[in-house]
């Protein structure tokens, strides 16, 4: 297709479609939300901008593990390091 510039995809956090080379991939992993940027990991994955408000919103709306099928909370710690957000709970 002309023009085309991949597949979109949307964040989680903010919701707003973006093509997917703009966007981690996060997977979880025995309860661990895991960046995933080589898109190579196994399961279902959800997408997040690099940008620790987007991470934010993820968080404060409970989005990533309703995106990624999980029950109950992630750990977000290695997600928050590979954002490069500093502000740990």
């Amino acid at each position: 297709m002309p023009g085309s510039a991949g597949p979109e995809r949307t964040c989680v956090g903010c919701r707003t479609r973006a093509p997917a080379d703009q966007l981690l991939r996060v997977v979880a992993q025995d309860g661990v939300a895991v960046p995933d940027p080589g898109r190579r990991l196994p399961g279902r994955g959800a997408h997040l901008h690099l940008d620790a408000g987007c991470l934010a919103q993820a968080e404060r709306r409970r989005a990533l593990p309703r995106a990624l099928r999980v029950a109950g909370p992630l750990d977000l710690t290695t997600l928050r390091v590979a954002i490069g957000d500093d502000h740990c709970e």
